[in-house]
């Protein structure tokens, strides 16, 4: 492990911690190399690290050329799909032998699709979406879930194990997209949880039992992420803060392709289609910068109160 050169590609919110706890405490004995679509945001993200624990590359090509293993976490499926054709078109970049790690949520095909550009390259390829939010990130305590070739997942497992997760859930074998379809599929859920619970608060409060004393319950009943956001939507952080921690877009590509899987199953997914509907709602009151918390604020303003309380 130790003669492994890493990079890292994408530095949003996800991103960041997992690369700064690979660059802290993984096995390598090399700098990572960071590259990032805006150079100076992977700039100042480096000055933040400690000293010769990472370099920048302002090339996609380069930082990959140099790489034996690659990490890459980008916002949705149409930013995996540029970074996979530059990779796979470029005469620079000689993928034999490389594993490529993909922990940005993507549809299952995407996944698959992409296992097949790389593999006919003679690279290996893991999905590897995480669960956690961005302070599980920091503190190196996701959930991660590869899919791909078992000795790629056994290369890869040292920077993952006690560096970037508290937990790795993996599933070796040809089919890549299984990984995306427990990562949609959670995300989903958790979406559907944020939504009921913001429908609780609601009516905890209009019914007069007050939200504060179900916030109670919920951190007595359900401490941990549930707990938390419920505190974000009681405490007013849902409509305060200047950048989101799971953005309003994201979530509701999120639920497409959930709506996808659904339909490819012969099913519905009908409380993701609730959630979706509150989504567009945060959406137009928010925008881009809605968070999925921001829920709340959809359900009080169907309810007859004011969107931020």
């Amino acid at each position: 492990m130790a003669d492994e050169r890493i990079t890292w590609i994408g530095l949003g919110n996800i991103g960041r911690g997992m690369s700064r706890n690979i660059a802290s405490k993984g096995p390598q004995n090399h700098p990572l190399t960071l590259y990032n679509r805006t150079a100076s945001r992977a700039e100042s993200f480096a000055a933040t690290l400690p000293a010769n624990k990472a370099t920048v590359s302002t090339s996609l090509t380069t930082a990959a050329a140099a790489a034996s293993i690659i990490f890459i976490c980008v916002g949705d499926d149409p930013a995996i799909d540029a970074i996979i054709n530059t990779l796979t078109s470029s005469p620079e970049v000689d993928l034999s032998a490389k594993i490529i790690v993909d922990c940005s949520t993507v549809h299952p095909d995407t996944s698959r699709r992409t296992a097949a550009a790389l593999t006919a390259q003679g690279a290996s390829f893991i999905a590897c979406p995480v669960f956690g939010a961005p302070a599980a990130a920091d503190a190196g305590q996701l959930v991660v879930v590869p899919a791909g070739p078992a000795e790629a997942i056994r290369r890869i497992t040292p920077f993952l194990e006690g560096v970037v997760a508290k937990a790795v859930v993996a599933m070796p074998g040809e089919d890549v997209g299984r990984a995306s379809t427990l990562k949609v599929l959670g995300n989903t859920f958790i979406l559907n949880m944020v939504e009921s619970l913001a429908e609780a608060l609601v009516a905890a409060e209009k019914s007069g039992l007050g939200a504060e004393v179900y916030r109670e319950f919920i951190h007595r009943m359900f401490p941990g992420p549930v707990a938390a956001y419920a505190d974000r939507m009681c405490s007013g952080d849902y409509w305060q803060r200047a950048e989101p921690l799971f953005a309003v877009d994201l979530a509701r590509k999120d639920l497409r392709h959930a709506a996808s899987l659904a339909r490819s199953a012969e099913m519905r997914l009908r409380s993701a289609e609730v959630t979706d509907g509150y989504l567009e709602v945060v959406k137009k009151e928010k925008g881009e910068q809605g968070d999925i918390a921001a829920v709340y604020g959809a359900v009080r303003k169907e309810s007859g109160l004011e969107f931020d309380n």
